[in-house]
């Protein structure tokens, strides 16, 4: 007899995984380290007006599988009236069976809003009913819905010519929820695009009260701005990029680079990679002096639909993993910090996941105590967020490293009802853990399971990232 959708043994097949998801996982408080949740929503507890503006507004998956069902654009990011795009989701969803947005879909329906119905355009009605109902209660809020899903700490993703006052307010505000900003500063990099680095200079002068128009006074604002995201409690860079730039240039190459692309010239892609080379080096230097981490994103194909992109802009859900080989690029810029005595704690994802034992086993390379598993793997990420993709993280990380080390799960979400999917990779993971103990392959003793499981889930991030409320 098949068993039901989505009841409280989801994804869990033995007594042994629900033993470990119920008593050890499911209580634990969540750590979501790296997300784009807007941190002027969480200061002003932002509520919401309707479903659509709630659950399809900045949800890139659900745009891609909408085109891919083949409805307008008007319905997805066009003028259609909020019932008119929420109806053009409702159709879809059946059509996601197999792909995470059906599981993700429900999960979240259930858990944020009590709802367990299945949705489709028969039932758009009801639910849209329903929820809307729910969004209109005064606990329905950006900081209600992170209270509800014990998130303990937040990392958002910020630009270093950001003011920071979210993040300011957040910081006098008595909440359950700690909100810190992260460091991303890939503006900084982009020589080869005048036009977007300009701006950011221009801004990035702005709020750290100098002007910068050499590369000097770009490293100085730079700095100074990784000492203000210090002081409200970031502890992580961020860094999205084609591949590892390995070689940098000399401190008078880059100056000359800068200043060429400060005047509008064009910059070449080997003056690009050792310019970016340089400034990540710089960046490395600062994160291992303060004990930060750096995450690297590598290999995303941003706005490949030119059409789209001049009609849209970027950040509509057109990007794509690319075909960029990794590995000797990766393997030199850890070397070219591990060299300097500069390689911080480091987070590594992989887009495409051909490379998930390249990546596994890079990390391996350049481990070195006290600190345990300092370069990380990072957790499947982004297109490798799914059932499958997550239990192949997983078993290579195991065969390659130290599972027990991992820093887990993170949502890399604009919405806030992503958290389920932390209570998604748990669950996922318990099962995991259970077959090979129910296949003999791992001692069933809860002394080693249920250590592990907190580890994975909750102890291993707060020991890694030492965040201030956490290091206290």
């Amino acid at each position: 007899m098949p068993r039901p959708f989505l009841d409280d043994d989801f994804l869990l097949r033995s007594e042994t995984a629900r033993r470990l998801f119920h008593e050890v996982a499911a209580p634990l408080p969540v750590i979501d380290y790296h997300t784009h949740l807007p941190p002027r929503e969480i200061a002003e507890d932002h509520r919401w007006d309707n479903l659509t503006t709630l659950w399809l507004g900045e949800d890139h998956y659900k745009w891609r599988a909408m085109r891919a069902n083949g409805i307008p654009e008007s319905h997805i990011t066009g003028d259609a009236s909020p019932r008119e795009k929420f109806q053009a989701w409702a159709e879809t969803v059946p059509h996601t069976i197999r792909n995470p947005l059906y599981h993700w879909t429900h999960l979240e329906l259930s858990r944020c809003f009590a709802i367990d119905t299945l949705l489709g355009p028969d039932t758009a009605e009801e639910i849209w009913n329903a929820a809307n109902e729910r969004i209109a209660d005064s606990t329905f809020s950006a900081r209600g819905l992170l209270h509800k899903f014990m998130v303990d700490t937040v990392g958002t993703t910020d630009d270093p010519a950001d003011p920071l006052v979210w993040h300011e307010a957040c910081a006098t505000i008595p909440m359950n929820t700690k909100v810190y900003p992260t460091y991303r500063p890939d503006r900084a990099l982009m020589v080869d695009r005048p036009h977007l680095l300009n701006p950011f200079c221009d801004q990035l002068g702005v709020v750290a009260g100098t002007s910068v128009n050499t590369f000097e006074s770009l490293l100085a604002a730079l700095r100074k701005r990784h000492d203000d995201f210090h002081a409200l409690g970031c502890r992580l860079s961020d860094h999205g990029l084609k591949s590892c730039p390995a070689t940098p240039c000399s401190a008078a190459d880059a100056a000359a680079i800068f200043h060429n692309a400060r005047s509008g010239l064009d910059v070449d892609a080997d003056d690009t990679d050792r310019f970016a080379a340089r400034v990540m080096q710089e960046v490395a230097a600062w994160n291992a002096e303060r004990g930060w981490t750096m995450q690297l994103h590598l290999a995303p194909v941003r706005n490949p639909n030119s059409r789209y992109f001049e009609q849209l802009g970027p950040d509509s859900g057109f990007d794509t993993i690319g075909d960029w080989p990794q590995g000797e690029a990766l393997l030199g810029f850890l070397d070219l910090l591990d060299r300097e005595k500069s390689l911080p704690r480091t987070i590594i994802y992989n887009l495409n996941p051909r490379d998930n034992a390249l990546f596994a086993a890079a990390c391996g390379s350049f481990q070195e105590g006290p600190a345990a598993s300092k370069i990380q793997w990072g957790a499947a990420w982004w297109y490798n967020d799914t059932l499958r993709g997550m239990t192949e993280h997983l078993d290579t990380l195991s065969s390659i490293g130290l599972l027990s080390r991992f820093v887990g799960m993170l949502t890399d979400s604009r919405s806030f009802l992503s958290s389920p999917r932390h209570e998604y990779f748990r669950r996922l993971l318990c099962n995991l853990i259970a077959t090979d103990v129910e296949n003999g392959e791992i001692p069933d003793d809860p002394a080693l399971l249920d250590p592990l499981i907190r580890n994975i889930c909750h102890d291993n991030a707060r020991r890694f990232f030492a965040f201030p409320h956490h290091a206290a």
